[in-house]
């Protein structure tokens, strides 16, 4: 049989989380990306083991600690999902905030725990809400975020001209307005929702090259993000649905795309510092989001988001693979 490994799954506002907690081999010094880069080119069997069936599913996310490399950082994370690694998850953010206390990273301090991640985008600085001993919900200030390309149309086929923006919240993300496309949440299916969205994330990726002020390696469109128009004031959720990767399906509001929406919410003068918003899943879950402060990212007017959720523990589990399994190294069916 094949090395062990061991994980701790959580979900966020039901996104799942699948977080390694044993056997995968040592990972050389180096840069976060450079860890990245290596774990991608030497290892990625065991990203396909967990994250794929017969252990995973075609919408299964992970993430993988690994020793960090900035100076502050209480733990580093690399992201895993069905095309690969991302470079910012915030829904793993929310649930490894309470990994980290709950497993002894980071000793608690009530009423509120700092947890230092360092995520491949940088650092991401995690609160955790603890009381009696118990962690509760968090949040957490991302990487300066911004608007990348405003009001911009593109015909899409299928669909015709459709309007869009993109924004950059750790990840670079399309952000279009579904009734563009003839939808409705809660009347279409999600199958339509993600393929409208891979339909533009399909044009936008040929059409628009993207930029990052940091590193090369972040320049990258992840994904569309698909919403309902609001702007999720008043306490009236905004929904939206995030569809990134290979065609993956976000459970949780996205706490990247919603980073995004805010940047780009803010360029466009519909949010100031310190008003908070509501955002809503496909699911039904939801997460806070408000701009924390505004900052630069190279040339970029840029906002630091916060973002608020909460995540639940749902398993622990021992996988391998046996000897002549050659389906049980990973296989997806869509």
């Amino acid at each position: 049989m094949s090395q062990r490994l061991t994980t701790i799954d959580m979900h966020t506002g039901g996104e799942p989380l699948r977080i390694v907690t044993g056997g995968y081999p040592p990972i050389p010094n180096g840069t976060i990306l450079d860890k990245r880069a290596w774990v991608r080119g030497n290892l990625d069997h065991l990203r396909r083991m967990l994250m794929f069936e017969p252990r995973g599913h075609y919408d299964m996310y992970g993430a993988l600690l690994v020793e960090p490399d900035l100076p502050g950082a209480d733990l580093a994370v690399l992201f895993m999902h069905n095309e690969g690694y991302s470079t910012m998850c915030g829904h793993a953010i929310v649930a490894l905030g309470r990994y980290a206390i709950d497993q002894g990273l980071v000793p608690p301090v009530e009423p509120l725990t700092t947890v230092n991640i360092e995520a491949p985008c940088g650092m991401v600085v995690a609160s955790v809400e603890v009381k009696e001993g118990r962690t509760g919900a968090v949040s957490f200030e991302s990487v300066p975020s911004f608007l990348f390309a405003r009001d911009r149309s593109l015909d899409v086929p299928g669909y015709g001209a459709i309007g869009f923006d993109v924004a950059y919240g750790g990840a670079f993300y399309a952000l279009a307005d579904c009734r563009q496309f003839g939808l409705e949440f809660g009347r279409d299916r999600a199958r339509d929702f993600v393929d409208a969205a891979t339909a533009l994330t399909e044009r936008v990726k040929v059409e628009v090259p993207l930029a990052h002020p940091d590193h090369a390696d972040l320049a990258f469109l992840y994904g569309s993000i698909l919403t309902d128009g609001g702007d999720g004031r008043n306490g009236v959720a905004t929904r939206n649905v995030c569809v990134f990767a290979d065609a993956e399906v976000d459970r949780s509001p996205t706490g990247s795309g919603v980073t995004a929406r805010l940047a780009a919410m803010h360029a466009k003068g519909e949010i100031a510092p310190g008003e908070e918003r509501l955002f809503e899943s496909i699911v039904g879950s939801r997460f806070t989001g408000s701009v924390a402060r505004t900052v630069k990212a190279g040339a970029h007017d840029a906002i630091v988001a916060r973002v608020g959720g909460r995540a639940h523990y749902s398993g622990r589990s021992e996988f391998w693979v046996e000897d002549g399994d050659a389906l049980g190294q990973g296989f997806l069916v869509r």
